[in-house]
């Protein structure tokens, strides 16, 4: 019985990428497929530094490969190519035109205020003297528009770019500059896959010192095809103080390395809150989580923001506190943050 590419291709499919649930003929690592006689010989190709990575690959593969029918003996072949010095991500990943840095801010759960960490840490970022862009990955759920209070949209250059909006000195691009507030983005795997893809690539950025990506929270496909399709500078995990945030930190943390983006640190955020009766300190959501969780993953601990309800009105008015008051409590410990960035990037 003979077999045939297109059954060879079809099996592995059932082949993920480690640790996300993507399988890597989507991702196109297959390069070639020869069979002759019953032998089955599968070329790949890969960037990593990580070894496991393409050891599993390799192993899996071949598994499933000597149990199909027609299959007397089954060899998976890996190209692998090194990471680009201080630039993370996985195959097809590149630098993107005049962008010398692209951070991910990112976490393994929803509702510890990501978003709102990535669009005052942008503002930090652009008070610094740098041009800044920030890219709401967040197809789902995106929030982007709203705290920055704008209804704009996108229009299109002569080549079919993208225009960002521009807002606070910032370049900003998300679904919901696209959609009205009540319509929701109901789309499949691809077609979310294809949006985050055109709005890395197919945006006019033009030229920044530091492109923001606000990521959804999680380790799933979205974050894997971000690190597939560009070159990141490092990642920033958003976390709060108690242990059940603190473990998808965690996670998080480890699938950037899995795709050799390294870990610039971690913000703890809602770290406390200081009641402006008598000015005490409440830990409501516990204490040192996110030092602890920092020595754990050996990154540094970036800055520790506070619950304020000042940071909560200035988001819904669709400004970000840092842009509204450069002298508050919050807006300096984002440019406390901003500036470590900087010096971790330099």
């Amino acid at each position: 019985m003979s077999i045939s590419q297109e059954q060879v291709r079809e099996a592995l499919r059932s082949v993920r990428y480690p640790g996300f649930s993507r399988d890597i003929v989507s991702f196109g690592l297959v390069k070639d497929v020869q069979i002759h006689d019953g032998e089955v010989k599968v070329q790949l190709a890969l960037v990593t530094n990580d070894p496991n990575i393409p050891a599993t690959i390799k192993n899996d593969a071949e598994k499933i490969l000597r149990q199909l029918n027609g299959v007397h003996s089954a060899k998976v072949l890996i190209d692998i190519h090194a990471s680009p010095a201080g630039a993370g991500g996985g195959v097809g990943a590149a630098r993107i035109p005049g962008i010398k840095h692209v951070i991910a801010i990112a976490s393994g759960k929803g509702g510890v205020g990501k978003s709102t960490v990535a669009a005052n840490l942008a503002v930090a970022l652009e008070h610094t003297e740098a041009r800044v862009g920030l890219c709401d990955c967040d197809i789902y759920g995106p929030s982007i528009s709203l705290m920055f209070g704008t209804r704009e949209r996108p229009t299109a250059t002569d080549e079919n770019k993208i225009v960002p909006i521009e807002q606070y000195h910032l370049k900003l691009m998300s679904m919901g500059f696209l959609l009205d507030d009540a319509s929701p983005a109901i789309l499949r795997g691809p077609m979310v896959t294809r949006y985050t893809q055109q709005f890395l690539r197919q945006v006019d950025w033009g030229e920044l010192d530091f492109l923001v990506l606000d990521l959804p929270p999680g380790t799933g496909d979205i974050q894997l095809t971000i690190v597939q399709t560009v070159a990141l500078s490092g990642a920033i995990i958003v976390t709060t103080p108690q242990e059940v945030a603190l473990i998808d930190a965690r996670k998080a943390a480890t699938m950037f390395e899995k795709v050799n983006v390294p870990v610039l640190g971690l913000v703890e955020n809602m770290s406390y809150f200081v009641s402006p009766s008598d000015n005490k300190r409440h830990d409501i959501f516990g204490s040192g989580g996110g030092e602890r969780e920092a020595k754990r993953l050996r990154v540094p601990l970036l800055g520790q923001i506070p619950i304020d309800i000042v940071i909560r009105e200035a988001g819904d008015r669709g400004e970000p506190i840092v842009a509204q008051d450069r002298q508050s409590p919050v807006a300096v410990e984002f440019m406390k943050i901003a500036r470590r960035i900087r010096e971790a990037l330099a």
